[in-house]
């Protein structure tokens, strides 16, 4: 349920149904608009006085929220998301490039490729420093080493850092070094690692399960939001389907329709959706024109010689080349990168 608080509601007005929410044993979320407050109201299943709080001072209407993920959902949170991530805001007009290796394997490859996407245009690194893997015999990261060869990539080219973190012991180390924590599609639903993020408060990028519907997407973000962690990204990656010729694929009605349902900014992961590098500008095309907030682009200086997802890897020339593209489409439908 929602607690739409009236135009010019006072602070103190506010506060006092929050307390009065809590005293009723629920949890009270605050979104703050240009135009109102809304409190979402969470807990259990149990039924609400609704009249109580309509008579409150300062609130206008109670408001059930029917869909399951309340705080994600546009009915409780009716404008875009937008948080700004170490000088770089994401949501709203601009769209993001996060760009970079599967893994870091090296410092130098890591500096060489974190120099050459910036210089391109991205805005954020990427770089993986643990990696789950099919086979326990393919290569699983650098750990902590990698994790301060990305740190040194930020501290010398500005770029914010995503890397990914595997499981809810990761996060004191991993967020020591990156400015985002991305959960891979494998760990969309380690609700423990979930919850763990959402405590952390550290920005969270979320990615789509293999097999995953956009409700269990969207309740897995639920998870992380209902720790009062509001920094959460959505990232569609592609699914698993019976098409051999491209790796997975991608849902480009995801991102158009994430964007009714949620206010949560929306990142479209090109490399990963096809697999193949020659598909992935076009597809990253296709996924701004459809409303991305960003994309997420795996970059090698030789990707002939990668560790791991060097199919899918662009080299700096042509991920130069996304980018410009990437900006005509942008400027095309009245945002830009």
């Amino acid at each position: 349920m929602i607690v739409v608080m009236k135009s010019g509601a006072s602070a103190e007005e506010i506060a006092q149904v929050i307390r009065r929410v809590e005293e009723m044993g629920y949890q009270a979320h605050v979104s703050r608009g240009e135009e109102r407050t809304i409190i979402g109201i969470i807990g259990d299943e149990r039924p609400l006085n609704r009249d109580a709080l309509e008579r409150m001072d300062g609130v206008e209407k109670t408001m059930p929220v029917l869909r399951p993920f309340k705080l994600a959902s546009r009915d409780f949170h009716p404008e875009d998301s937008v948080f700004p991530i170490n000088g770089v805001r994401i949501g709203g007009r601009q769209v993001i490039i996060m760009a970079g290796p599967c893994s870091v394997e090296s410092r130098s490859q890591i500096l060489e490729t974190a120099w050459a996407v910036k210089e391109a245009g991205a805005t954020v690194l990427r770089g993986g420093a643990f990696k789950p893997r099919t086979s326990p015999y393919s290569f699983q990261g650098l750990g902590e080493e990698g994790l301060r060869y990305l740190a040194e990539a930020r501290e010398e080219t500005g770029l914010p850092v995503v890397t990914e973190v595997m499981a809810p012991e990761q996060i004191p180390l991993v967020a020591q070094y990156a400015d985002i924590l991305q959960i891979g599609a494998r760990n969309m639903q380690n609700f423990a690692l979930l919850r763990a993020v959402g405590k952390s408060g550290h920005p969270a990028l979320l990615k789509r399960g293999l097999m995953a519907t956009m409700e269990e997407l969207l309740m897995a973000a639920e998870y992380i939001l209902a720790q009062g962690n509001p920094r959460v990204m959505l990232c569609e990656r592609g699914i698993r389907t019976f098409e051999t010729y491209t790796r997975n694929t991608f849902d480009i009605n995801a991102i158009p329709l994430l964007k009714q349902l949620t206010h949560l900014p929306v990142i479209a992961d090109p490399s990963h959706g096809t697999g193949r590098w020659e598909l992935v500008s076009a597809v990253a095309r296709a996924a701004v024109a459809a409303g991305a907030d960003g994309l997420l682009v795996e970059v090698h200086p030789r990707p002939e010689e990668a560790l791991s997802d060097g199919v899918q890897s662009l080299k700096p020339a042509r991920f130069a080349a996304l980018v410009r593209g990437v900006r005509r489409v942008a400027e095309a439908i009245g945002r830009e990168v």
